[in-house]
């Protein structure tokens, strides 16, 4: 595992999205086929998706050749409602992009069989050929996606019932009333982030300095589920110094030492693969 400290939230994003976006243009010299893309929404990812916007319009990204797959959504809310993470991609990304999007993939909240629909965005990202890179944000309670605290380390895209706490959190967003937030939601598994050739993960703040220490500090445990990135061969923990504010004053001048060297590096195979 890599870990990155920069001194605030801006200069996360920035660097996060420059390494993507050199990942991808990477990508698309040495490769024939597509980069896949799989994308977060809240509020962690959108300094990174600002920046793209900024890169593309700079004619120093393209969105071309890269097929997208979404973390989750809320079930039961229409592609067009104000909350829904379809919409938010649209109005945050994909509408000041030049993304194709028939390569856009995000799960169906209103699908009438939700076991159904997550097998089928199983096989949809299997016949992709699987996600090249991963972005991703952290709960407060260290959970990736809606993995929550207790999910199996191995589990697949699925239905998941959404903790009081994770809907408390997400409240702001329905008018501040936590009973408006969805109960349940599709998510992609932790055991599909960790197919991925490559992990990203943004965080920021100081409310996730608690998670983001038992996440790098601790052992492999289902209540922080992205701990599971401890058994990633190449991922990337990049955060602000609020959100490293509780690690040990040696876990931080090691990653730092280390990564003095190694910042302009790429750490994923440009064709994917181990």
């Amino acid at each position: 595992m890599r870990l990155i400290i920069h001194r605030n939230y801006e200069d996360a994003s920035r660097w996060a999205a420059a390494y993507i976006a050199g990942r991808i243009n990477e990508f698309k010299r040495k490769c024939g086929r597509p980069f896949v893309l799989g994308l977060p929404t809240g509020s962690s990812p959108l300094g990174i998706y600002r920046e793209f916007i900024k890169l593309y319009q700079e004619k120093k990204l393209s969105f071309e050749r890269v097929h997208t797959f979404n973390m989750d959504e809320y079930l039961g809310l229409s592609a067009d409602h104000p909350q829904s993470y379809r919409r938010f991609m649209m109005e945050n990304l994909f509408n000041h992009i030049d993304i194709n999007l028939a390569h856009v993939h995000i799960l169906d909240g209103m699908t009438k069989d939700p076991e159904e629909e997550c097998r089928r965005y199983e096989e949809a990202i299997a016949a992709e050929g699987g996600i090249e890179l991963f972005l991703g944000g952290m709960g407060s309670d260290g959970h990736i996606a809606f993995n929550e605290p207790g999910s199996s380390l191995r589990s697949r895209t699925r239905v998941k019932t959404l903790t009081g706490e994770t809907r408390i959190a997400n409240a702001r967003f329905f008018g501040g009333d936590p009973s408006n937030v969805p109960s349940t939601a599709l998510t992609v598994g932790v055991g599909t982030v960790m197919d991925a050739n490559e992990v990203l993960i943004l965080v920021s703040g100081q409310g996730k300095a608690h998670a983001l220490r038992a996440v790098v500090e601790e052992g492999l445990n289902h209540l922080w589920t992205l701990s599971c990135l401890q058994m990633h061969p190449r991922a990337i923990i990049v955060c602000d110094e609020d959100a490293a504010g509780e690690l040990r004053m040696r876990t931080v001048r090691y990653f730092r030492d280390i990564e003095k060297e190694t910042l302009g590096m790429f750490s994923g195979k440009p064709c994917g693969g181990n």
